[in-house]
């Protein structure tokens, strides 16, 4: 008897779509309001139904932190690994950001960054129905900022500036962020969720 059953297949969908990530947001793991009353999955303000996040709540004030990354640079993937003889699987999702030239701002920030467990979301250039795809990275147990690179370059053409990599471990695959009406995040399911875009 098998654990679970398969639910449906899938077809060819359309064979055009765009690579690469236009905007990541981070938000501080313990400033999404937990309440178990909510059905919340995870525990973190983030409710996740069938794959997709379908409510966020933040604390009042709080933020969640965007950044703007330039075309064609940045990426997530996110790694399976499942292993027969104890019957486990993983998820390991990872987000490299890329961010061009030096600044001091953006070296205290990446400091702050690498002391910070955050959740990601990731704003894809992907689109479904008119609107951008958003993936949600570490809704249960947060992403941390465990490698980076500032490179200066060599050639007068080169890039300057910060690759930086978030990784985290999760039980369950990355989930869709259900889909905004105008503006990403402003779903009337989502609690107190503003952007800092500066």
């Amino acid at each position: 008897m098998s654990c679970t059953a398969l639910t449906k297949g899938r077809g060819l969908t359309c064979d055009r779509v765009q690579g690469g990530i236009k905007y990541v947001y981070f938000g501080v793991y313990d400033e999404f309001q937990k309440d178990a009353n909510t059905n919340e999955v995870f525990g973190t303000g983030i409710i996740v139904d069938n794959g997709e996040v379908t409510d966020i709540n933040m604390e009042s004030g709080k933020d969640l932190y965007r950044y703007a990354t330039p075309i064609g640079t940045s990426s997530l993937t996110e790694t399976i690994t499942g292993t027969r003889d104890t019957g486990t699987i993983m998820y390991a999702p990872q987000l490299t950001l890329v961010l061009n030239q030096f600044t001091k701002e953006d070296q205290n920030e990446i400091k702050l960054l690498g002391t910070t467990k955050v959740v990601v979301f990731a704003q894809l250039y992907q689109q479904l129905s008119g609107k951008d795809v958003i993936v949600c990275l570490g809704a249960r147990n947060g992403m941390y900022l465990n490698s980076g690179t500032e490179e200066s370059g060599t050639a007068w053409g080169d890039r300057n500036g910060y690759t930086l990599t978030f990784d985290g471990m999760e039980e369950t695959p990355a989930a869709i962020v259900a889909p905004y009406s105008t503006n990403p995040f402003d779903n009337t399911d989502f609690t107190n969720v503003s952007i800092d875009i500066s």
